[in-house]
Protein backbone atom coordinates (compact mmCIF):
# COMPACT_ATOMS: atom_id res chain seq x y z
CA UNK A 1 0.00 0.00 0.00
CA UNK A 2 2.83 2.39 0.84
CA UNK A 3 4.53 1.62 -2.51
CA UNK A 4 1.31 2.37 -4.40
CA UNK A 5 0.86 5.60 -2.46
CA UNK A 6 4.41 6.64 -3.28
CA UNK A 7 4.09 6.04 -7.04
CA UNK A 8 0.45 7.06 -7.43
CA UNK A 9 1.18 10.68 -8.54
CA UNK A 10 3.66 9.46 -11.18
CA UNK A 11 1.21 6.82 -12.48
CA UNK A 12 -1.57 9.40 -12.61
CA UNK A 13 0.68 11.75 -14.59
CA UNK A 14 1.58 9.01 -17.08
CA UNK A 15 -2.10 8.14 -17.61
CA UNK A 16 -2.92 11.81 -18.21
CA UNK A 17 -0.10 12.18 -20.75
CA UNK A 18 -1.21 9.06 -22.63
CA UNK A 19 -4.81 10.29 -22.63
CA UNK A 20 -3.81 13.69 -24.01
CA UNK A 21 -1.60 12.01 -26.61
CA UNK A 22 -4.45 9.76 -27.78
CA UNK A 23 -6.88 12.69 -27.86
CA UNK A 24 -4.42 14.82 -29.86
CA UNK A 25 -4.04 12.12 -32.51
CA UNK A 26 -7.82 11.55 -32.77
CA UNK A 27 -8.75 15.24 -32.87
CA UNK A 28 -6.07 16.45 -35.29
CA UNK A 29 -6.09 13.35 -37.47
CA UNK A 30 -2.29 13.42 -37.76
CA UNK A 31 -1.01 10.53 -39.92
CA UNK A 32 0.36 7.49 -38.13
CA UNK A 33 3.71 7.79 -39.89
CA UNK A 34 4.14 11.20 -38.24
CA UNK A 35 2.75 10.53 -34.76
CA UNK A 36 1.21 7.14 -33.96
CA UNK A 37 -1.38 6.90 -31.21
CA UNK A 38 -0.61 5.07 -27.94
CA UNK A 39 -2.95 2.29 -29.05
CA UNK A 40 -1.00 1.89 -32.31
CA UNK A 41 2.25 1.75 -30.35
CA UNK A 42 0.81 -0.97 -28.09
CA UNK A 43 -0.34 -2.93 -31.14
CA UNK A 44 3.13 -2.68 -32.68
CA UNK A 45 4.63 -3.82 -29.38
CA UNK A 46 2.34 -6.85 -29.29
CA UNK A 47 3.02 -7.71 -32.94
CA UNK A 48 6.84 -7.47 -32.68
CA UNK A 49 7.50 -8.68 -29.14
CA UNK A 50 10.17 -11.21 -30.06
CA UNK A 51 12.05 -8.71 -32.23
CA UNK A 52 11.84 -5.97 -29.60
CA UNK A 53 13.00 -8.13 -26.71
CA UNK A 54 15.90 -9.53 -28.75
CA UNK A 55 17.28 -6.07 -29.47
CA UNK A 56 16.41 -4.87 -25.96
CA UNK A 57 18.55 -7.65 -24.47
CA UNK A 58 21.60 -6.40 -26.38
CA UNK A 59 21.06 -2.80 -25.28
CA UNK A 60 20.46 -3.81 -21.65
CA UNK A 61 23.78 -5.68 -21.54
CA UNK A 62 25.58 -2.62 -22.92
CA UNK A 63 23.90 -0.26 -20.44
CA UNK A 64 24.44 -2.43 -17.35
CA UNK A 65 28.07 -3.15 -18.25
CA UNK A 66 28.75 0.54 -18.91
CA UNK A 67 27.05 1.55 -15.67
CA UNK A 68 29.06 -0.93 -13.63
CA UNK A 69 32.41 -0.04 -15.19
CA UNK A 70 31.70 3.70 -15.11
CA UNK A 71 30.67 3.67 -11.44
CA UNK A 72 33.66 1.56 -10.37
CA UNK A 73 36.04 3.73 -12.39
CA UNK A 74 34.50 6.97 -11.14
CA UNK A 75 34.65 5.85 -7.51
CA UNK A 76 38.25 4.70 -7.89
CA UNK A 77 39.23 8.00 -9.51
CA UNK A 78 37.58 10.03 -6.74
CA UNK A 79 39.37 8.03 -4.05
CA UNK A 80 42.70 8.41 -5.86
CA UNK A 81 42.23 12.17 -6.18
CA UNK A 82 41.40 12.48 -2.49
CA UNK A 83 44.29 10.23 -1.41
CA UNK A 84 47.09 11.52 -3.64
CA UNK A 85 47.19 15.31 -3.74
CA UNK A 86 49.80 15.44 -6.51
CA UNK A 87 47.50 13.51 -8.82
CA UNK A 88 44.90 16.30 -8.86
CA UNK A 89 47.04 18.68 -10.93
CA UNK A 90 47.45 16.05 -13.64
CA UNK A 91 44.14 14.21 -13.66
CA UNK A 92 41.58 16.96 -13.02
CA UNK A 93 42.41 18.96 -16.21
CA UNK A 94 42.23 15.74 -18.23
CA UNK A 95 38.79 14.98 -16.82
CA UNK A 96 37.54 18.48 -17.62
CA UNK A 97 38.92 18.33 -21.18
CA UNK A 98 37.32 14.93 -21.75
CA UNK A 99 33.91 16.37 -20.87
CA UNK A 100 34.36 19.23 -23.33
CA UNK A 101 34.40 16.76 -26.24
CA UNK A 102 30.84 15.95 -27.45
CA UNK A 103 29.95 12.28 -27.20
CA UNK A 104 28.67 12.26 -30.77
CA UNK A 105 32.14 13.34 -31.92
CA UNK A 106 33.79 10.44 -30.09
CA UNK A 107 31.38 7.80 -31.36
CA UNK A 108 32.84 7.44 -34.92
CA UNK A 109 36.38 7.33 -33.50
CA UNK A 110 35.47 4.58 -31.04
CA UNK A 111 33.80 2.64 -33.84
CA UNK A 112 36.99 2.94 -35.88
CA UNK A 113 39.19 1.78 -33.01
CA UNK A 114 36.96 -0.85 -31.40
CA UNK A 115 34.79 -2.00 -34.28
CA UNK A 116 31.02 -2.22 -34.56
CA UNK A 117 30.54 -4.82 -31.85
CA UNK A 118 29.32 -4.45 -28.29
CA UNK A 119 32.65 -3.21 -26.90
CA UNK A 120 32.37 0.24 -28.46
CA UNK A 121 28.84 0.72 -27.07
CA UNK A 122 29.93 -0.31 -23.58
CA UNK A 123 32.79 2.20 -23.75
CA UNK A 124 30.34 4.90 -24.87
CA UNK A 125 28.03 4.14 -21.94
CA UNK A 126 31.02 4.08 -19.57
CA UNK A 127 32.24 7.49 -20.71
CA UNK A 128 28.88 9.17 -20.17
CA UNK A 129 28.59 7.63 -16.68
CA UNK A 130 32.16 8.01 -15.46
CA UNK A 131 32.42 11.79 -14.99
CA UNK A 132 29.22 12.39 -12.93
CA UNK A 133 30.19 9.63 -10.52
CA UNK A 134 33.82 10.78 -10.23
CA UNK A 135 32.99 14.47 -9.78
CA UNK A 136 30.15 14.06 -7.27
CA UNK A 137 32.05 11.52 -5.18
CA UNK A 138 35.17 13.67 -5.16
CA UNK A 139 33.14 16.68 -4.03
CA UNK A 140 31.64 14.57 -1.25
CA UNK A 141 35.06 13.40 -0.11
CA UNK A 142 36.33 16.99 0.02
CA UNK A 143 33.34 18.19 2.06
CA UNK A 144 33.90 15.82 4.97
CA UNK A 145 33.75 17.87 8.22
CA UNK A 146 37.26 18.69 9.31
CA UNK A 147 36.40 17.92 12.94
CA UNK A 148 35.76 14.28 12.05
CA UNK A 149 39.14 14.00 10.34
CA UNK A 150 40.93 15.70 13.25
CA UNK A 151 39.29 13.33 15.74
CA UNK A 152 40.26 10.28 13.67
CA UNK A 153 43.84 11.55 13.41
CA UNK A 154 43.92 12.07 17.18
CA UNK A 155 42.82 8.47 17.65
CA UNK A 156 45.74 7.28 15.49
CA UNK A 157 44.04 6.63 12.12
CA UNK A 158 46.38 7.00 9.16
CA UNK A 159 45.39 8.71 5.88
CA UNK A 160 44.13 5.50 4.25
CA UNK A 161 41.86 4.66 7.18
CA UNK A 162 40.57 8.22 7.38
CA UNK A 163 39.74 8.06 3.69
CA UNK A 164 37.94 4.70 3.77
CA UNK A 165 36.29 4.89 7.19
CA UNK A 166 35.53 8.60 7.56
CA UNK A 167 35.52 10.37 4.20
CA UNK A 168 33.96 7.63 2.07
CA UNK A 169 30.89 7.08 4.32
CA UNK A 170 30.47 10.86 4.56
CA UNK A 171 30.59 11.10 0.75
CA UNK A 172 27.91 8.45 0.16
CA UNK A 173 25.04 10.99 -0.24
CA UNK A 174 27.01 12.82 -2.93
CA UNK A 175 27.97 9.52 -4.56
CA UNK A 176 24.31 8.49 -4.52
CA UNK A 177 23.37 11.67 -6.41
CA UNK A 178 26.03 10.96 -9.02
CA UNK A 179 24.92 7.36 -9.44
CA UNK A 180 21.29 8.42 -9.87
CA UNK A 181 22.34 10.83 -12.61
CA UNK A 182 24.49 8.11 -14.17
CA UNK A 183 21.63 5.59 -14.11
CA UNK A 184 19.29 8.00 -15.90
CA UNK A 185 21.95 8.90 -18.49
CA UNK A 186 23.28 5.37 -19.01
CA UNK A 187 21.03 4.50 -21.99
CA UNK A 188 22.22 7.58 -23.91
CA UNK A 189 25.76 6.33 -24.52
CA UNK A 190 24.70 2.86 -25.64
CA UNK A 191 22.00 4.17 -28.00
CA UNK A 192 24.30 6.78 -29.54
CA UNK A 193 26.80 4.02 -30.28
CA UNK A 194 24.06 1.93 -31.88
CA UNK A 195 22.97 4.88 -33.99
CA UNK A 196 26.49 5.45 -35.30
CA UNK A 197 27.06 1.84 -36.29
CA UNK A 198 25.64 -1.48 -35.24
CA UNK A 199 23.49 -4.39 -36.39
CA UNK A 200 21.77 -5.04 -33.06
CA UNK A 201 20.19 -3.11 -30.21
CA UNK A 202 17.24 -0.78 -29.72
CA UNK A 203 19.08 2.16 -31.29
CA UNK A 204 19.66 0.13 -34.46
CA UNK A 205 16.03 -1.03 -34.45
CA UNK A 206 14.77 2.54 -34.10
CA UNK A 207 16.83 3.74 -37.08
CA UNK A 208 15.76 0.76 -39.16
CA UNK A 209 12.09 1.26 -38.27
CA UNK A 210 12.30 4.98 -39.06
CA UNK A 211 13.80 4.26 -42.48
CA UNK A 212 10.89 1.91 -43.23
CA UNK A 213 8.30 4.41 -41.97
CA UNK A 214 7.39 2.03 -39.11
CA UNK A 215 7.07 4.87 -36.63
CA UNK A 216 4.84 2.84 -34.31
CA UNK A 217 7.61 0.23 -33.98
CA UNK A 218 10.14 3.00 -33.35
CA UNK A 219 7.97 4.37 -30.53
CA UNK A 220 7.61 0.86 -29.10
CA UNK A 221 11.41 0.53 -28.97
CA UNK A 222 11.63 3.97 -27.38
CA UNK A 223 9.04 2.92 -24.79
CA UNK A 224 11.15 -0.07 -23.77
CA UNK A 225 14.24 2.14 -23.53
CA UNK A 226 12.46 4.70 -21.34
CA UNK A 227 10.96 2.00 -19.12
CA UNK A 228 14.34 0.39 -18.55
CA UNK A 229 15.96 3.75 -17.83
CA UNK A 230 13.31 4.59 -15.21
CA UNK A 231 13.60 1.11 -13.65
CA UNK A 232 17.39 1.46 -13.51
CA UNK A 233 17.07 4.84 -11.80
CA UNK A 234 14.72 3.58 -9.09
CA UNK A 235 16.78 0.41 -8.58
CA UNK A 236 19.89 2.54 -8.04
CA UNK A 237 17.95 4.84 -5.73
CA UNK A 238 16.68 1.90 -3.63
CA UNK A 239 20.19 0.41 -3.43
CA UNK A 240 21.72 3.68 -2.25
CA UNK A 241 18.95 4.13 0.34
CA UNK A 242 19.79 0.72 1.78
CA UNK A 243 23.46 1.67 1.96
CA UNK A 244 22.59 4.92 3.79
CA UNK A 245 19.78 4.22 6.27
CA UNK A 246 21.05 6.98 8.56
CA UNK A 247 20.78 9.57 5.76
CA UNK A 248 17.19 8.54 4.96
CA UNK A 249 16.20 8.70 8.61
CA UNK A 250 17.70 12.18 8.97
CA UNK A 251 15.92 13.34 5.81
CA UNK A 252 12.61 11.98 7.07
CA UNK A 253 13.08 13.62 10.45
CA UNK A 254 13.68 17.03 8.94
CA UNK A 255 10.83 16.89 6.43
Amino acid sequence: MSVLKRFWPALFGIVCILGLWQALVVITGVPGYVLPSPLAVMQAFAAHQQLLWHHAGITVIEIVAGLFIGCIGGLGTALALARFHGLRRTLLPILLISQAVPLFALAPILMLWLGYGMTAKIVMATLIIYFPVASTCYDGLRQTPQGWLDLAQTLGADRRRRLLRIQLPAALPALASGMRMAASAAPIGAVIGEWVGSSQGLGYLMLNANARMQVDLMFAALLILVTFGVALYFTTDALMRRLMPWHEDRTGATS
